[in-house]
């Protein structure tokens, strides 16, 4: 929910329960989450009373789990990732230099990157074949199937890498010799921990940064995403004790010493794209006037949290005047935006229509700022060249 697709779900959620009032058809929600500070306040919001909710600490998993967090210091990103390989090859050679090890990095390039270092430090210590535990010559069939040549080259000495940028068939290859124990590290990128249940004694995620492109800067995994790959150590089904070895910058090591122990607030971050949404709503006709997105924003999480911890969204005080100017005044001013876009009509009673950039916008998922960008520049004068 605080994340970046957050909204998406929180609208989701809110729109269900919203239009279940109206219909007054029952709608069952189940949530999976880690561990969190507020539970309460999203059971509220889902409707789910105290015998449906269930909130445990994060040290509580059937599977104990041992937890290293090692700091690293460098300003620039690119060298100090380097810095984390030698520590991660000392990391598994510790922890798990027999068991499998799941090496979690930010970028296509770090599994590469991070994956031939390994081999280096293997050949090193004279056993650059360690990590290979099945008979060469088998994998040399296995190898001929192989397309990426990086991962061609690394399967030889029992590293496996995982990313999008993989076809399909060298990912399957690769999961399969895994899960199968037949090679011993695989080095793959975060969105493998919300994947398959794959089976892994150590887990080592190397930084907990990746650069965000949209921002055009390197910015913090979110916590729940450090959870999640920490949690693919020690699975139930494959062993009895796990092992995550997080490498950070020095800076925040601190700071996940604390929250990987602690559970946390989950805040929303729907004021922050209030204005796509209401857009939907509109163009689907869950909103018709303006009372109605008021009483809408009543349904959604960020309202809890509104007069759970109004500091952080501004509000001055939780008392029923000042809540109702606070949400009447975000009502308006979003309003207003769309209709300045050209993405709705608010009529003298009130009363929302969409236009129809706001029905583009809808249909094809576009931000209402583009569609004002459209509204702003397109004109039937324009060329090829200037469009």
């Amino acid at each position: 929910l605080g994340a970046d697709r957050g909204p998406i779900l929180e609208v989701i959620v809110s729109r269900m329960r919203y239009i279940t009032t109206q219909t007054g058809v029952p709608v069952r929600f189940v949530g999976l989450s880690t561990a969190l500070a507020n539970a309460r306040d999203i059971g509220d919001w889902l409707g789910i009373d105290k015998v449906g909710l269930f909130n445990f600490r994060p040290s509580v998993r059937p599977v104990p789990l041992e937890v290293h967090i090692q700091g690293y210091p460098g300003k620039f990103y690119c060298p100090r990732m380097a810095t984390m390989n030698k520590p991660t090859y000392a990391a598994i050679t510790s922890h798990s230099p027999k068991k499998p090890v799941l090496v979690f990095v930010s970028s296509r390039r770090q599994t590469r990157l991070t994956a031939l270092d390994l081999i280096a430090y293997a050949a090193a210590d004279e056993n650059p074949r360690q990590w290979l535990h099945v008979d060469e010559n088998l994998m040399d069939g296995v190898l001929a199937g192989i397309k990426d040549q990086n991962l061609k080259h690394t399967l030889e000495f029992g590293i496996g890498m995982h990313h999008a940028g993989l076809c399909e068939s060298d990912r399957t290859v690769v999961e399969e010799l895994f899960c199968s124990e037949k090679i011993q590290i695989l080095v793959c990128t975060s969105t493998l921990a919300w994947g398959v249940n794959f089976p892994a004694h150590l887990v080592v995620i190397k930084g907990t940064e990746f650069f965000d492109g949209a921002t055009r800067r390197y910015v913090d995994f979110p916590i729940t995403d450090v959870l999640q790959m920490m949690g693919r150590a020690g699975r139930p089904q494959f062993d009895n004790h796990g092992v995550a070895v997080i490498l950070v910058h020095e800076p925040k090591k601190s700071f996940y010493k604390k929250f990987l122990y602690e559970p946390f607030p989950v805040e929303s971050s729907l004021p922050d794209c209030l204005h796509d949404h209401f857009n939907a709503e509109v163009v689907a006709g869950t909103l018709t006037t303006k009372q109605d997105a008021v009483d809408y924003l009543t349904w959604t999480y960020f309202f809890r949290r509104l007069v759970q911890n109004p500091t952080y969204y501004n509000l001055e005080s939780t008392n029923y005047e000042d809540v109702n100017t606070f949400l009447s005044g975000l009502v308006e001013s979003t309003l207003f935006a769309l209709e300045d876009a050209q993405c709705i009509a608010v009529n003298e009673d009130d009363s929302i229509e969409p236009l129809t950039l706001g029905r583009v916008a809808a249909y094809y998922y576009l931000q209402y700022s583009t569609a004002a960008l459209f509204s702003e520049n397109l004109n039937e004068d324009l060329d090829v060249e200037k469009l």
